[in-house]
């Protein structure tokens, strides 16, 4: 993983996404983004124009409600465009249209509760809002970073730098922790819980396991060895 510590409240800009962005590609050159996703919070014609230029950058972006679509003829915001749409029901426009000073393509989506889920594309693509379901994953790992795992609040470390480096143990430990559990689940598989899910992720699976053999390494010593060489 690649991050960077902002020392401000808030999200970052345009800017600073687009460094971190460069960053990825200085240290994986090789690497081959299928798509990018960003929440409502990333949006903007400098943010967007950087994902389009050559080579371009795939993406899913959300918009905002409030945000306008173009049509060429006249802009309405993104609510009035697609104010049809009951829950569970979706709806692509067709052709492109400017957002953020930009043509692209827009998708969207009738959640249960009311609101919307826009979307963004620079090229048509029907499995949009599927694709940026996995986005969740996010949400997942920032439950494993905190409360749910290494409860990072505890910490309540400010200096970014300690904060930087405590990201990558956690990260290596993250990585540890999950092939760690992959590995325990084939061996001993999760059960399922009457509601269809596994009664504990992989992810706390390998944690409470290495966290058992850490408690006493002498004892645990061959059982460390082999959750080592997972990582």
């Amino acid at each position: 993983m690649v991050w960077d510590s902002l020392n401000k409240k808030g999200n970052s800009h345009s800017t600073e996404r687009m460094d971190l962005i460069d960053r990825f590609n200085k240290i994986f050159p090789e690497a081959k983004i299928r798509y990018l996703t960003g929440d409502r919070e990333f949006v903007g014609k400098e943010w967007l124009t950087y994902l389009l230029l050559e080579p371009s950058i795939p993406f899913c972006l959300r918009m905002r409600e409030s945000d306008t679509t173009d049509n060429g003829r006249r802009q309405l915001r993104a609510s009035i465009v697609f104010a049809s749409l009951k829950p569970g029901q979706t709806r692509t426009l067709s052709g492109k249209k400017l957002v953020w000073g930009r043509l692209v393509y827009v998708s969207a989506l009738r959640l249960q509760d009311g609101k919307l889920l826009i979307l963004i594309t620079p090229e048509p693509c029907p499995t949009a809002i599927s694709d940026y379901g996995k986005r969740w994953g996010i949400e997942t790992l920032f439950g494993m970073f905190k409360t749910r795992g290494f409860c990072l609040e505890s910490t309540h470390f400010h200096d970014f730098e300690r904060l930087n480096k405590l990201f990558a143990l956690m990260t290596l430990a993250l990585c540890w922790a999950i092939k760690t559990g992959e590995w325990l689940h084939q061996l001993n598989p999760i059960k399922f819980k009457k509601h269809g899910r596994l009664a504990k992720s992989v992810f706390r699976y390998g944690l409470d396991h290495l966290r058992s053999i850490l408690t006493d390494l002498d004892l645990n010593y061959h059982e460390f060895l082999a959750s080592l060489q997972k990582l």
